[in-house]
């Protein structure tokens, strides 16, 4: 009897690790060396072949967008500092937009090279194509997906958009509710940028 238990949890054990060991392998993402930079609501990692300035060029949030919500023009020289300022200026924008506020929320944003690198990620997560977006948002694993190209307020905007509102929410509404709301925060975005 004692060996039939024993036996049994020899195998429950083996099923649990191998199951454990698979799903672990299955969410490897290409990630494994990427550079980080930490923020208070965001962990940003890109990867190596990118550098902090030229994300923190195109993603452009100014000083006077950073003092309308509340948070100081400029800490000082540093790339890294600049860069995390303007990612919590934009989660400030995109809350205000979508009048939604939830300040323990902590999400990855994980910026590939390429288009390629980000279609291979998507390819690996669902078994689908990508179809030409530069940006998705896995709701399970609470990380965006974006290509270095598409690290523009406009777009990051959209996917912080889905990363709130799923969270807010104890059931997230459906995908299209979402991309109303998100192609919202994608417009008002791209009004305030002219």
């Amino acid at each position: 009897m004692v060996k039939i238990k024993f036996v049994r949890f020899l195998l429950l054990s083996g099923v649990f690790f191998c199951l454990t060991f698979s799903l672990a392998y299955g969410y490897e993402d290409g990630f494994g060396a990427a550079k980080k930079l930490k923020s208070e609501h965001f962990s940003l990692y890109y990867a190596p072949q990118l550098d902090l300035a030229t994300l923190a060029q195109t993603l452009n949030i100014g000083a006077s967008e950073r003092l309308l919500v509340g948070k100081p023009a400029s800490r000082g020289f540093l790339e890294q500092d600049d860069l995390s300022d303007m990612l919590e200026t934009l989660f400030m924008q995109v809350s205000d937009i979508i009048d939604i506020h939830i300040y323990s929320l902590e999400i990855q944003i994980k910026v590939s090279r390429d288009y390629e690198h980000l279609s291979s990620i998507y390819q690996t997560l669902f078994d689908a194509d990508l179809h030409n977006m530069q940006s998705f948002y896995v709701h399970d694993l609470k990380t965006i997906y974006i290509q270095a190209k598409g690290f523009t307020p406009e777009i990051l905007g959209h996917e912080i958009a889905h990363a709130i509102i799923c969270h807010y929410f104890v059931v997230p509404p459906p995908m299209r509710v979402q991309e109303v709301l998100c192609g919202y925060v994608e417009y008002q975005l791209r009004k305030k940028a002219r």
